[in-house]
C-alpha cells in the first residue's frame, strides 16, 4: 500500500526532503546485510510505499508540497532533482507570493479556505495514483503560520475526502525558549484541531534532536538542515518496510494501519514518540559494534525513564511494583507510563532477539491487557549503515510536561490578552481559544491519570 506524503509550510517541506532522501539512499545502499532475495522485497516494498516510477527511471516521491510563499519549495523541487536518484512531480506543489506571518488564524480561516480546492486537487491526484491507498503522512511544524494553520485545514479536508483513511500528523515541537512571540498561540491550536481530526500525532521536539545532533553527532554549529536529517533518519526507521508478524510473513502491507492498530486502542490518546538507538557520526560507525541485549536494555530504560536519547539516561527510574494498587499519583517520580509500545529492530540476528523485558505489566496502565500493549516488528535487512538498529515508537506520558508547559504559557498570555487581536481579525474568537484550552486540558488530565 502507498502512503501520500502532504509536507506543509517551510518546516514541513525542508524536513519532508530530508525524509525523501533518507528513504532512497537506504534503498540503494549495498550495506543491506541480507540476502539478495530479502533485499529485493525490501526495496520493491519501500518504493511501492513512497514512490511511483517514471518513464526515465528516476523514482518519483509521492508527495504535495504546499507553502505559501515560493522560495523554500522551489530549492526542495531542485535539491531533490539535481540528487539524480528520486525527484518530485513537477505539478504536485502549491505555493502563493504571501506567506502567513507566523499567524495561525491567517493560515488556517483565510489561505485555507481561499485554496482548498487547488490543494485538495493535488492530493487528489496523488491518491489516485495509488493501487493502493494506505493513508497520508502530514509533515508540519506548530509554532509558524502555514505549517500550523493550514496544516490543520488541510488535515480536516483530508478527514472529510477521504473518511476511511489513515492519517498521520508528524508535528514538530517548537524550540522551549521560542523562535516566534505566538508559537504557544499557534501550537495550542494546532494540536487542538489535529487531535479532532488526525489519528494520531508523531511529535519530535526541536530541543530534543537539537541535543541529538550536539551530544551524539558531534556537530558544532547546528543547522536547520542537521536537525531534519536526524528526524529523517528516525522516520524511516519506522516506514521502511518491516515484517509485522513472524519471519516468513512478506513485508508489512499498511504501515500506518498497522502502526495505528498497534499503539492507539482509545482516540483520547493519540500522541506518540519516537526514539532510536544507535546514533553516531557515520564516520564512528566502523569502529563501533553493539549487542542486541545492550541495545534492549538501553532503549527500555529511555523509555521508563522519559529519556529522549542514549547519553545521560536516569538508570535509578524503576517502574512500580505489581500489584502494588498505588493511585497513579504516587507513582515512583519520574516514571513514564506507557499505553502501547512497537519496537523495530532491523539487522543482523534480528529473530533470536528477547524483548521479553518490554512485556512487563508494570510498564503499561492498568486497563489494557499487556498482551496488546507491545508488539515488536523486524527485518534482518540493515538501515542506513547500522548493523543493527532499533527504533520506539511509544504512546506514553512523555509529552505531558513539554504540553503544560506550552498550554501554561499561551494560557498566560491570553488571560492578559496579549496579541488577541491578530487574531480575532482573521476570525479566531476568544471562545475558539477556549475551546482549544479545554481539548488540552482533557488530553493533559487523561494522560496524566494513567
Amino acid at each position: 500500500m502507498s502512503i501520500v506524503t502532504v509536507q506543509l509550510g517551510q518546516c514541513g517541506n525542508q524536513t519532508g526532503h530530508e525524509v525523501f532522501s533518507a528513504l532512497c539512499s537506504d534503498i540503494r545502499g549495498t550495506h543491506g546485510l541480507c540476502s539478495k532475495k530479502e533485499n529485493e522485497s525490501y526495496h520493491d516494498s519501500c518504493k511501492e510505499r513512497f514512490f511511483c516510477e517514471e518513464e526515465c527511471g528516476v523514482p518519483v516521491a509521492r508527495a504535495v508540497l504546499v507553502d505559501m510563499e515560493p522560495k523554500v519549495i522551489s530549492q526542495t523541487l531542485s535539491m531533490a532533482a539535481r540528487s539524480g536518484h528520486w525527484k518530485y512531480n513537477s505539478h504536485s506543489h502549491f505555493c502563493q507570493k504571501q506567506g502567513s506571518g507566523n499567524n495561525w488564524a491567517n493560515g488556517y480561516s483565510v489561505h485555507g479556505p481561499r485554496h482548498k480546492e487547488a490543494i485538495m486537487n493535488l492530493v487528489q491526484k496523488e491518491a489516485e495514483k495509488c493501487d493502493r491507498l494506505g493513508g497520508f503522512f502530514t509533515i508540519m511544524s506548530m509554532a509558524g503560520g502555514t505549517g500550523s494553520g493550514l496544516g490543520a485545514f488541510v488535515t480536516q479536508c483530508l478527514r472529510d475526502a477521504f473518511p476511511a483513511s489513515f492519517i498521520l500528523n508528524h508535528v514538530i515541537w517548537p524550540y522551549g525558549t521560542g523562535e516566534v512571540i505566538v508559537q504557544n498561540y499557534n501550537s495550542v491550536l494546532t494540536l487542538s484541531h489535529l487531535y479532532q481530526s488526525s489519528d494520531a500525532l508523531l511529535v519530535h521536539e526541536n530541543d530534543v534532536i537539537h541535543k541529538i545532533c550536539a551530544q551524539l553527532m558531534n556537530i558544532k554549529q547546528i543547522s536547520f538542515r542537521d536537525v531534519n536529517q536526524v528526524i529523517a533518519h528516525q522516520l524511516g526507521s519506522v516506514f521502511q518496510p518491516t515484517h509485522t508478524a513472524g519471519e516468513g510473513s512478506g513485508y508489512s502491507r499498511n504501515p500506518l494501519g498497522d502502526l495505528m492498530e498497534t499503539l492507539v486502542p482509545h482516540p483520547e490518546f493519540k500522541l506518540l514518540g519516537l526514539r532510536n538507538i544507535p546514533q553516531m557520526p557515520e564516520n564512528s560507525l566502523a569502529y563501533s559494534t553493539f549487542s542486541w541485549p545492550g541495545l534492549i536494555k538501553h532503549l527500555r530504560q529511555m523509555l521508563i525513564a522519559n529519556a529522549k536519547m542514549e547519553e545521560g539516561i536516569d538508570w535509578q527510574v524503576r517502574p512500580p511494583h505489581p500489584g502494588s494498587s498505588i493511585p497513579s499519583t504516587n507513582k515512583p517520580l519520574h516514571f513514564n507510563t506507557s499505553i502501547a509500545n512497537l519496537v523495530i529492530l532491523r539487522g543482523k540476528d534480528v529473530h533470536g532477539v528477547d524483548l521479553g523485558s518490554f512485556r512487563d505489566p508494570s510498564l503499561y496502565t492498568s486497563w489494557l491487557n499487556p498482551q496488546d500493549a507491545f508488539k515488536a516488528w523486524r527485518t534482518p535487512r540493515a538501515f542506513n549503515k547500522y548493523e543493527k538498529s532499533a527504533s520506539l515508537v511509544s504512546n506514553s506520558q512523555f509529552l505531558l510536561k513539554p504540553l503544560d508547559s506550552i498550554v501554561g504559557k499561551a494560557w498566560n498570555m491570553f488571560a492578559s490578552k496579549a496579541y488577541l487581536h491578530q487574531y480575532t481579525k482573521f476570525g479566531i474568537q476568544e471562545e475558539d481559544f477556549l475551546d482549544c484550552f479545554t481539548t488540552l486540558e482533557q488530553v493533559i488530565s487523561s494522560y496524566t491519570n494513567l
